[in-house]
């Protein structure tokens, strides 16, 4: 079986004080506290940078609330921040007002508020780190987690699509998580009992009848797709230094989503943030259909079956990544999405 999931941006990310931390600030003769800071980006839904937004920063401590203008770049920051809990609200003349997820700050922590896109209503991240120079490693882990309970209907993995444009490059030890947890996943394993049973009835590929045969379809489809998954997913984007995943377009025209959707097998985001021929993904798609010689039945073997699960493979995922653009992003649910 040539399964494919793909991957929803929704996940609030915050540290809570510690009672200790809480406590200490009850202390008549206590230093006050070192103070936090949030930064952010004010942007449209082409990730366009909004300049002379009104952010606006409220919390129980301020009274009243503190007021700023987004940078010609969109960028803000407020500084000297008490810990404790607050709310970011941003509007811009043409645009619907975006407020941001409940921030709980601790002491000198340094939050990065991302997503904060005018004009559409989406539930959006907030990633917060303990000092000032976040590292993409950390961003990359926060993202990851959002990615991991990204399912359509709630149910079906949905784990390899981005819908961050600026997403964090994986590691390659992320790469591997993200390709095993495709390929263990409960619903993948049924999908594939499921596309077995379907050959079974076509007599396809050319196994025998009865339960050893469902057996051995049910092993060719599996192999199939963990081969590719996994070279094409964690192996070959290691070494290659390419992002495994489909970074969803969500604007533009329906002919530059389509554009990109259908490209995507060829063209992938690498590394270095960089757009480049999707090696990993073709190498994985080559792997995988020369693999099936070694375990399908002597009759079905030879350079068709390369050229046919080659092509197939090549041929779903396009076609799932269509999908993705103008479908599957309102069917997918994240674990904490309202």
């Amino acid at each position: 079986m040539k399964w494919r999931v793909f991957a929803l941006l929704l996940c609030l990310c915050g540290s809570r004080a510690s009672k200790a931390q809480e406590q200490s600030t009850l202390l008549p003769d206590a230093p006050r506290p070192q103070p936090a800071i949030i930064v952010g980006t004010a942007i449209d839904v082409n990730n366009d940078p909004v300049p002379g937004a009104t952010v606006v920063l409220q919390g129980p401590t301020l009274s009243p609330p503190r007021t700023i203008m987004s940078s010609e770049n969109g960028s803000f920051q407020f500084t000297d921040i008490e810990p404790g809990t607050y709310q970011v609200t941003i509007s811009a003349e043409g645009f619907s007002n975006w407020g941001s997820p409940v921030i709980i700050l601790k002491p000198g922590q340094y939050a990065i508020l991302t997503g904060s896109k005018l004009h559409i209503a989406e539930a959006l991240t907030t990633i917060t780190v303990a000092s000032p120079a976040a590292s993409q490693k950390e961003i990359a882990t926060e993202q990851l987690k959002v990615e991991e309970q990204q399912r359509i209907f709630g149910f079906i993995p949905n784990f390899l699509v981005q819908y961050d444009a600026n997403a964090a490059p994986l590691t390659a030890k992320m790469k591997f998580h993200l390709a095993a947890k495709v390929a263990f996943d409960p619903v993948t394993l049924a999908g594939v009992a499921v596309f077995a049973a379907a050959n079974q009835a076509g007599d396809t590929p050319n196994y025998r009848q009865g339960m050893i045969g469902y057996a051995e379809r049910y092993g060719a489809a599996y192999a199939d797709g963990f081969s590719d998954i996994m070279i094409g997913g964690a192996i070959l984007p290691s070494l290659l230094h390419q992002d495994p995943r489909y970074f969803y377009q969500g604007t533009g025209t329906n002919k530059s989503r389509t554009l990109h959707a259908l490209s995507s097998p060829f063209v992938c985001k690498g590394d270095n943030g960089r757009w480049q021929p999707n090696y990993s993904t073709m190498g994985g798609d080559l792997a995988a259909a020369a693999l099936s010689n070694a375990y399908y039945p002597p009759s079905n073997r030879g350079v068709g079956l390369f050229l046919s699960n080659f092509f197939i493979d090549t041929g779903q995922r396009a076609a799932a990544n269509l999908a993705q653009e103008f479908i599957l992003r309102r069917l997918t649910k994240a674990k904490n999405q309202n």
